[in-house]
């Protein structure tokens, strides 16, 4: 990934760690998940920008308790719960300033440029916000609604819940007949 945001955190994270032993693991976690955490994000906030941020303070966030979460068994399902709450933090704060303001940022334009994603992300504009996060991570990064649920930090069957919901919204959308 070229953009240069996301390698501060991994500039960071080298120039903070001594080279070798089990702290060089951080760096490679770091490039292993941060394409995959930046995608996902931009799916769900829709914004470039945002999406960056989001991965920074959550990759962040990891590296500052990568000695417990080294040791997880799952220590990506551990940076997208962090990344989702971070999401989550900055949608109501977002709600917030809404109601206190006129309007809202225009969506950035950079990502309309990527025409793989476009019809992905135009689909799943107008879902709630649990509604895309539970797309994206069970349907896109094919997570279970069990992992996607502690991801998010609800219940399995709220997951399901909102996935099916935002199926068929999309099948009505999209005029397809419903089953």
């Amino acid at each position: 990934m070229s953009d240069p945001t996301l390698h501060l955190v991994s500039q960071q994270a080298e120039s903070s760690v001594p080279i070798g032993g089990d702290d060089r693991g951080f760096v490679t976690f770091f490039e292993g998940e941060k394409s995959a955490l930046f995608r996902a994000l931009c799916l769900v906030t829709r914004n470039r920008a945002e999406a960056e941020e989001l991965t920074q303070d959550a990759f962040l966030r990891v590296f500052e308790r990568w000695d417990r979460v080294r040791g997880m068994d799952d220590p990506s399902g551990y940076l997208y719960r962090t990344a989702m709450n971070a999401f989550r933090t900055w949608h109501r704060r977002a709600a917030l300033g809404l109601k206190r303001t006129i309007g809202l940022t225009a969506s950035d334009d950079r990502m309309m440029e990527l025409e793989s994603e476009d019809a992905v992300m135009r689909a799943l504009a107008p879902l709630s916000p649990r509604q895309r996060a539970a797309v994206v991570l069970v349907d896109l990064l094919g997570y279970s609604s069990e992992e996607a649920g502690q991801v998010l930090g609800i219940r399995a069957a709220t997951v399901r819940t909102h996935a099916a919901r935002a199926h068929a919204d999309l099948r009505k959308w999209m005029g397809a007949s419903h089953d």
